[in-house]
Formats: structure tokens, sequence, C-alpha cells
């Protein structure tokens, strides 16, 4: 549901002039709304008095969000947050309560903060780390507010927040998490440009064994079973060719000719197989 934002405050009734507010001049009296609301049945009149409510409290809800400005969201979509934060109040408050700000104020400054916790993360971050997150950026802020104040050291945001410096470290690690950068977005500004993507990644080796190993397959499915076992424990299991030796009950060197017969034999039915196919990347 979108809800008109720039709406103004009715002045109609529900409200009291302004020498009769409380606190803040966004917190109207609304009073006699919610006991009205508190007695209807779901149906047209009563979604129009949530609505009057809605429209009366808009501007608190505004206010709340305005606190949570220039931390990468744009304040139209918090202002969104808020207000359906501002609809969750009024559909769960209860008159008989107490004050409607003292129950609506915590609850949309919820929601604006779950919005952040839940939406904005480009990375998923555990809790306790975004925890750490807004402590070391509050502290950030308060250590350099000062004009000329230079930029604080780990160990500062320690002394300053309580905390160690292996979670400050991980507080600003954190701060790089919010956002992500696009794999396309350009390092360099020189006619040499590259991007992130240019910088990711390596060739794998092992793609330049693949086709060998496929070759080798049918030539060693037509070695004998002791000799296919003898590479498997060699190749495979690492084993020496004295262990080899040990388990089959033979000598080290009867397994040592084995293994150089086998792979003689491997080796030269993938060469006949390429030579078939008319040639190939050359075997040693």
């Amino acid at each position: 549901m979108l809800i008109d934002t720039s709406a103004p405050r009715p002045g109609s009734s529900g409200t009291t002039p302004a020498a009769t507010r409380r606190r803040h001049d966004d917190a109207p009296d609304t009073t006699t709304l919610f006991s009205r609301l508190a007695t209807l049945e779901d149906g047209p009149e009563r979604e129009a008095v949530r609505d009057e409510l809605v429209t009366a409290w808009l501007p608190m809800a505004h206010r709340i969000a305005g606190r949570f400005r220039d931390r990468g969201e744009s304040i139209e979509d918090l202002r969104q947050v808020a207000a359906l934060g501002l609809v969750k109040a009024i559909d769960r408050f209860d008159p008989s309560r107490g004050a409607f700000e003292s129950y609506a104020v915590p609850t949309i400054t919820g929601e604006v903060k779950r919005h952040f916790r839940d939406r904005m993360w480009a990375l998923r971050v555990p809790r306790r780390i975004q925890e750490l997150r807004n402590k070391v950026r509050v502290a950030r802020r308060e250590l350099t507010q000062n004009p000329g104040s230079p930029e604080p050291s780990v160990a500062d945001i320690a002394a300053h927040t309580g905390l160690t410096e292996e979670e400050v470290s991980a507080g600003m690690e954190a701060l790089e998490s919010f956002s992500t950068l696009s794999l396309d977005a350009e390092l360099s500004t020189d006619d040499d440009g590259y991007s992130l993507a240019d910088t990711l990644g390596a060739s794998d080796s092992s793609y330049d064994v693949v086709v060998d190993r496929e070759s080798a397959k049918e030539g060693l499915r037509r070695l004998p079973e002791r000799e296919r076992a003898i590479l498997y424990m060699r190749f495979f299991e690492d084993m020496t060719q004295s262990r080899i030796a040990d388990r089959l009950g033979i000598s080290q060197m009867h397994v040592s000719r084995l293994i150089s017969r086998s792979c003689a034999r491997v080796r030269a039915d993938v060469l006949g197989q390429r030579a078939a196919r008319g040639g190939g990347r050359p075997t040693a």
C-alpha cells in the first residue's frame, strides 16, 4: 500500500489548537478519534476514521524518517516505510493504555530500522556485526564532529565505544558491506581503464588436463583388474610402491614394472585414438 506522504495534516475534528498539543507540534490530540475507531466494525466508516488518523499523524512519521536520512536510502522511501509503521501502530493501539505517541514512536522507529536491517544490506551480515557497524559509525561521527579533527584510529574508536579493537575492525569492515560495487565499475580513469571483473578470477590449470583424463579413461578400462588397482593405489591413494607390494604380496620391483607397463599401454591407447581421429595435441 502506497501512502500519500505529502498530504497535509488536516484541521478537522479530533485535533486541538497548537497551545494544547503535547510535546511535539506534530502530535495532535486524537483521543476522540481513537475512541471512536475502537467502537467501529470493519467497513467504510472505520476506514474513513483510520485514514483521518493516518493523515493527522503523518507529519510525526515524516519527522522520525528524517532521523535516518543520509544513510543510503532516499527520504521518500524512508517516509513510505515510516508511514507503514504508522498504519501498524494505529491498527494495534489500545486507547486504554495511554497516549498514542508513546506507542507510535517506537513502533515507527522499529519499522524503519528493520527496513535498513533486512532490505538495505547488499551482503547478508549477522545482527551482531550490524550493531558493531552502527556503534563504529556513530563513534566516527562523534570523534570528527569538530572541524579539523583527524580521522580516528581503531584504538581511538575502541576507547570511545568500549569495544575491543577486534570488534571495531569487524564493524569497520561491515561499513563496506552495506553497498556493493558493480563488477563492471571502472577502477581506472586512464585510457587503459579496467573493471573490477578484470581483477577477479584466474585460469584453472586443471582444464588443461581434462581432455587427457577423458582420453585415458578408455585405456584404463582395458587394463587387467590388478593393474587398475595398482594405478589407483599409486596415483589416487598416494601409496608408495613398497606399500602396494606388501598389500598385494609381490615385490616392489614387480610393482614398478607393472606401473610402467600400464602407463605405457594407456599412453599408447590415447595416442592411437588421436591418430584415428586425425591428430590432436601430442602427449609426451
